[in-house]
C-alpha cells in the first residue's frame, strides 16, 4: 500500500506542476525515514502524468505502480524500486535509472534513448520495441530480458551481465564495450559483447574462439570524420551478409596494451580489413599482427594515396591479398564489396584452412638409398 501522506502530496504536485516542491519535501522527508528504507507508492496510479522537468523519486518504493504512457524525461529514480511497474510508452529520454530495480517490469515500446540504467537490475524486463538508442548499461543485470525489435544501437554495455535474452530483431549496432576512457571497441551484438570484454581481459578464455571466428571480421582504420564514412559502410556490408564487424578505433597511442588487444581481435577473426589511407598506427598494428595469424588480411586504401612503405614488406606472407584494393569512394566500395573483399577474403580462409588440416607427410631415407 501507498503512504497516504505521500500519495496525498505528489496528486497536489501533480496538479500544480511545481516538481520543485515535491523534490524539497522528499529531500527532507527521506532524510527523516531513511532508516525506514524506501518510501512508498506503491500500486500508484500515474498513467499519462507529466512528470517531466527533473522530478526526483530516487530511493522511493514504486512497486507495481502505473507510469503507462507518462511524461518523465530527465526524470530521476536512481535507486528506486521500480518490480512490476507498468511503463508501456512511457518517455524516459535522459531519465537517470542508475542502480534502480526494474525486476519484471513492462517497459514495451518506451523512449529510453540517453537513459542511465548503469548498475540497474533488469530481471525478466520486457522492453520489447524499446528505444535504447545511446542509453548506458554499464554493469546492468540483464537476464531472461525481453529485447524483441529493441533498438540497442550506440548503447555502452560495457560490464553487462547478458543471460538468456530474446533478442529477435533488435537492432545492435556500435555496441560499446570498453569502458570510459579505453580504447572504443564495439560489437554488433549484446552477447557476443559480453564474450569479446571477457576474452580481452581474461587469458583463460581464449580457448573459445572456435565459437565466433566463423562471423567476426576485424576491421582497422582512423576514426576522423572523413574515414570513419568507409569504416561504416564496411561494416554495414558485413553486417548484410550476417557477418559480425569488430571496428577498433587506434586514434590513440600505440602502446603495449593498444596492440595486445588489437592481436586478441585478430586472432578470433575470419579476416581483417584494413583501411591504410592516411595511415597514423596502421603500419605499427599490421606488424604486429600479419607475421604472427595466418588469415586473409585485406588492405585498402582511398584513390590517389600512396601505401605507407612497411606495407611492401608485407607481401611475403600469402595470406595478405595482393594487390592491395583502391577505393575511390565509400558507394563505390560498397557496390564492389562482395566481389573485391568478401569473395576474395572467403577464397584465401578456404585455402588457407585446408593448408592448416593437411597431415603432415614423412618419409624415409632408405627411400633415398634404393634410389
Amino acid at each position: 500500500m501507498a503512504n497516504s501522506k505521500h500519495l496525498e502530496f505528489i496528486k497536489k504536485a501533480l496538479k500544480t506542476g511545481d516538481s520543485s516542491a515535491w523534490n524539497t519535501w522528499r529531500a527532507s522527508k527521506f532524510r527523516i525515514d531513511e532508516v525506514n528504507g524506501y518510501m512508498s507508492l506503491v500500486n500508484v496510479d500515474l498513467s499519462g502524468a507529466d512528470l517531466q522537468g527533473f522530478w526526483s523519486f530516487s530511493h522511493l518504493d514504486l512497486a507495481d505502480v502505473n507510469f503507462q504512457n507518462a511524461k518523465l524525461q530527465n526524470t530521476n529514480f536512481h535507486s528506486a524500486n521500480l518490480r512490476r511497474a507498468n511503463l508501456r510508452g512511457a518517455e524516459l529520454f535522459n531519465a537517470d535509472l542508475r542502480r534502480a530495480v526494474l525486476d519484471g517490469a513492462d517497459l514495451s515500446g518506451a523512449d529510453l534513448r540517453q537513459v542511465n540504467l548503469g548498475a540497474a537490475s533488469l530481471f525478466d524486463v520486457n522492453l520489447s520495441g524499446a528505444d535504447l538508442f545511446n542509453a548506458i548499461l554499464i554493469g546492468a543485470i540483464l537476464q531472461r530480458a525481453n529485447l524483441k525489435e529493441a533498438n540497442l544501437s550506440s548503447c555502452r554495455v560495457y560490464g553487462v551481465s547478458a543471460w538468456d535474452l530474446n533478442l529477435e530483431n533488435a537492432i545492435q549496432s556500435d555496441l560499446l564495450i570498453t569502458p570510459p576512457g579505453k580504447p572504443t571497441v564495439t560489437v554488433d551484438d549484446l552477447e557476443v559483447a559480453q564474450f569479446i570484454y571477457l576474452l580481452l581481459e581474461r587469458e583463460k578464455i581464449r580457448n573459445v574462439f572456435d565459437t565466433i571466428t566463423s562471423r567476426a571480421v576485424l576491421v582497422l582504420g582512423r576514426f576522423t570524420s572523413e574515414r570513419k564514412a568507409v569504416l561504416d559502410a564496411i561494416a554495414e556490408e558485413l553486417r548484410n551478409y550476417n557477418l559480425l564487424p569488430i571496428i577498433f578505433d587506434f586514434e590513440g597511442s600505440s602502446a603495449r596494451d593498444l596492440i595486445e588487444t588489437i592481436k586478441i581481435l585478430a586472432g578470433m577473426s575470419l579476416f581483417v580489413i584494413a583501411d591504410v589511407s592516411n595511415p597514423k598506427s596502421s603500419p605499427l598494428e599490421l606488424q604486429a599482427t600479419v607475421p604472427d595469424y595466418q588469415i586473409p588480411f585485406v588492405t585498402i586504401i582511398q584513390e590517389g594515396e600512396k601505401p605507407f612503405s612497411m606495407l611492401d614488406d608485407l607481401k611475403k606472407y600469402d595470406w595478405v591479398l595482393k594487390p592491395v584494393l583502391t577505393y575511390p569512394s565509400a558507394e563505390k566500395l560498397r557496390k564492389a564489396f562482395k566481389k573485391a573483399i568478401l569473395d576474395r577474403a572467403w577464397s584465401k580462409n578456404q585455402e588457407l584452412r585446408e593448408q592448416k588440416t593437411e597431415k603432415l607427410k614423412v618419409q624415409s631415407v632408405e627411400d633415398f638409398l634404393s634410389n
